[in-house]
């Protein structure tokens, strides 16, 4: 975010007083149908040791939580003999403290990880063979790439790379890409995109410069990969399909109406499940929440938007259609799962990013059911205790559990205030995790752990009770998830055959992988069998 001298010379800035009024007067609306509530949470740990800035589940299962350094100690020391001594750290030079750690739900152990140089509000993604490659920072960590190889004997650990980027990025967005390169699109005052490895200069791209505002609403762009092999990027307001093979903008999308809706507005976006039923051909894009432009620069105490847009972005006619939400929310996350909607977690109700700037925070989750009907399609879920909102987090875990972290409204670690800094770790366990659907759960006895582009598998599984139909099979990718946005999430929903009866409650399910790799690129997916409503545990696939 911006310095605090920065703040204070943008606050001069005019208010758009007749604006925002307009806005405010839309953003209550009467909202759309809300189904029952749902959903329970648990506390995994009281204290991780440090807050986590971003998230990443590796396919051990096991979960890597960063934050930063150039904020003093952590609350986890490093292994005893071990201490982080960084002459361009801003405040602790001789640092004896983990800035990142890795979470084993089940135990819920913690071990700490050794981070050298600031990660605060970089990017990454997991690559073909599960390697987490993280990229960019602040300050000493502009330029950095980092690299995380997951491993089940707790002796992995972070690395830099002697290659570093081309532009410092500072808030840029990543996305891995059909040969399992990733593209890293923007940052802090950076209208260019480079490829990681390297694929020639950084290219100049004008969307990012045009959505530049008074309060940089184009920050941590949301980037697609669409199964035409093109990329949907969106910021502040604005989106294009791109051709990054041939440096051309394909289509410039219709402008979403409302609030601006990327960092520091923080909305979120998702691009919604790829099905065989179409061919994997038809995808949709929703963007949800934000903040009004002021909220940011001036008057923190305005309501967020509580609207989401959704758009067919393989239709070259398609233009947004608007949905609104039960509650405003900025600081959302936004979290596929595996009965096919999507958890809208986290957030405030006023206010937008940066420290101090939110207040209302949003305590329930809702439910998006992409498939129903429009103004039935959002469900309330039970709610948190627990504020989470700037610099929070929410993952899918393999077992079907979302697992929520963060939360650091401050510069530094404050254990003061009504949002002191949050080191407690939760998991929301959406309905379908609930007893009166244990009978209805299957559980995955034996899949692959690999599969080719196209190949023809079959998956057994186990349910107590007969399934009543088909019974699907997903693949959902484990995101790079910061400030809102997981970064590379997809859902595919796979093309499978009737289940034959094995006899003793076991069923084989046949079915076909993907395509191809701009329909699922290069990486390893949690493997659900869902049985309606139902989702077993997951098991981890490579494909590609």
């Amino acid at each position: 975010m911006a310095s605090w001298t920065e703040l204070e010379q943008a606050r001069g800035v005019r208010r758009w007083r007749a604006a925002a009024g307009l806005l405010a007067l839309l953003l209550c609306a009467s909202v759309t149908q809300v189904a029952a509530q749902g959903g329970s949470w648990e506390l995994l740990v009281e204290n991780a040791g440090i807050a986590s800035m971003h998230t990443m589940v590796t396919h051990f299962g096991t979960v890597i939580l960063l934050d930063r350094t150039n904020i003093g100690a952590s609350q986890i020391d490093l292994p005893a003999g071990v201490c982080r001594d960084n002459e361009q750290d801003q405040i602790l030079t001789h640092d004896c403290t983990a800035h990142s750690v890795e979470f084993t739900p089940g135990s819920n152990a913690i071990r700490p990880l050794f981070i050298f140089t600031d990660t605060w509000c970089s990017s990454g993604q997991f690559g073909p063979d599960g390697t987490m490659t993280q990229t960019g920072g602040d300050s000493d960590g502009l330029m950095k790439i980092r690299k995380f190889v997951p491993c089940g004997d707790g002796s992995c650990d972070w690395t830099e790379t002697t290659t570093e980027l081309q532009n410092g990025r500072w808030y840029a967005s990543n996305q891995v890409l059909p040969d399992g390169s990733q593209i890293v699109v923007g940052g802090r005052s950076v209208f260019t995109l480079e490829f990681v490895p390297s694929k020639g200069e950084a290219r100049y791209l004008p969307l990012l410069e045009a959505t530049k505002d008074a309060q940089d609403d184009n920050y941590y762009p949301f980037v697609h990969l669409l199964p035409s092999g093109n990329l949907f990027i969106f910021a502040n307001k604005d989106s294009i399909i791109y051709d990054y093979n041939t440096d051309a903008v394909v289509r410039t999308m219709p402008t979403l109406a409302g609030t601006p809706r990327n960092y520091p507005s923080a909305g979120s976006s998702v691009l919604l499940p790829l099905t065989a039923a179409d061919g994997y051909t038809k995808a949709e894009v929703l963007v949800c929440g934000g903040a009004q432009f002021g909220a940011y620069l001036s008057d923190h105490s305005l309501p967020a938007s509580n609207d989401c847009g959704r758009i067919d972005a393989s239709d070259p006619a398609s233009d947004w259609a608007i949905e609104v939400m039960p509650y405003a929310r900025t600081m959302g996350d936004m979290v596929m799962l595996p009965n096919q909607h999507t958890l809208i977690i986290n957030g405030a109700q006023t206010g937008s990013q940066g420290w101090g700037l939110a207040d209302n925070p949003t305590f329930n989750p809702l439910e998006y059911n992409p498939f129903a009907a429009a103004g039935a399609r959002f469900a309330v879920m039970n709610p948190t205790t627990i504020a989470r909102m700037y610099h929070s987090t929410a993952n899918l875990l393999p077992d079907g559990r979302v697992l929520v972290a963060g939360s650091n409204t401050h510069q530094y670690y404050d254990f003061t205030g009504p949002y002191p800094t949050e080191l407690r770790l939760e998991a929301f366990s959406p309905q379908y995790l609930s007893a009166a659907n244990a009978p209805n759960k299957p559980a995955i006895t034996a899949a692959p752990g690999s599969l080719a582009y196209g190949e023809l598998f079959t998956v057994s599984v186990t349910i107590a009770n007969p399934p009543a139909g088909n019974v699907q099979l997903l693949l959902l990718s484990s995101p790079f998830t910061t400030h809102s946005y997981s970064q590379g999430q997809r859902q595919l929903n796979l093309d499978v055959a009737a289940p034959v009866a094995a006899g003793g409650g076991s069923y084989t399910i046949s079915a076909t992988a993907p395509p191809g790799a701009a329909v699922a690129p290069p990486q390893y997916y949690m493997l659900f069998a869902l049985n309606g409503a139902v989702p077993s545990s997951a098991t981890w696939v490579r494909i590609g």
